[in-house]
């Protein structure tokens, strides 16, 4: 006979680490928007957790720049200003460019079919309008390039710009456009491919432009519930 056993409770930080990459992965994905407010008390009944998880939690974002915290308000999903999105976008093409660099440098023949199975997914995303996917594939291309410069360090600090650029794109990209162009990511995986290096940064230096003039200063979507936003309901 099989006896039933409950659930193992979570450890701390295992925890901590879910509501971390719920809040994160909302972000990325576009379904928690700039001036979203993140309530302790509801995240801890999402969660099932004490206010001290909820707050520790809440301050790794707000160093990560995912989150403000506001006195006598609590939490709310950052909302970068016009002088902060040309701030953002002028470092980011400065890094991304230092490892597109290194990654022309670096890459292997596995890593350009770990690339071209990205793009496969991408493509797929696209054409069954799937927009959260195709958000969350469009920065992960870029980070998956960026991690063939072999660099972790400078990679962190991408890591932040990108996470930061998809709170931007939430709150003044307009509706329907996608993040990035599908066909413009295989032109810098073939430029990669062939060890162009001049090449691969001249079309991501264009393509982040081209991403940051898409921008318009206002937004106005609906508001879904906090356990939406977090994917934790459909």
């Amino acid at each position: 006979m099989i006896t039933s056993r409950a659930a193992k409770p979570e450890a701390p930080l295992d925890i901590e680490e879910r509501i971390y990459r719920s809040v994160f992965e909302g972000v990325m994905e576009q379904r928690l928007t700039p001036g979203t407010k993140l309530p302790e008390a509801a995240l801890c009944e999402l969660f099932d957790v004490k206010r001290a998880t909820v707050r520790k939690v809440l301050q790794r974002l707000a160093h990560d720049h995912i989150v403000e915290l506001r006195l006598n308000r609590g939490a709310v999903v950052a909302a970068p200003t016009p002088e902060e999105t040309r701030q953002i976008f002028e470092a980011r093409r400065a890094l991304e460019g230092a490892l597109l660099e290194l990654a022309v440098e670096h890459a292997t023949k596995a890593d350009i079919a770990a690339l071209r199975k990205q793009l496969a997914q991408e493509h797929e995303a696209m054409h069954r309008f799937d927009q959260p996917a195709w958000a969350r594939l469009a920065s992960s291309f870029h980070l998956q390039v960026a991690a063939l410069g072999r660099n972790p360090v400078l990679l962190r600090y991408l890591t932040e710009l990108i996470s930061r650029c998809s709170l931007i794109v939430a709150l003044y990209e307009p509706p329907g456009n996608a993040a990035c162009e599908h066909e413009e990511h295989e032109r810098i995986v073939d430029c990669i491919a062939s060890g162009n290096a001049k090449g691969a940064l001249k079309l991501m230096q264009t393509h982040l432009r081209e991403l940051e003039q898409r921008i318009v200063l206002h937004s106005e979507q609906p508001e879904p519930s906090l356990a939406q936003k977090l994917g934790l309901k459909t």
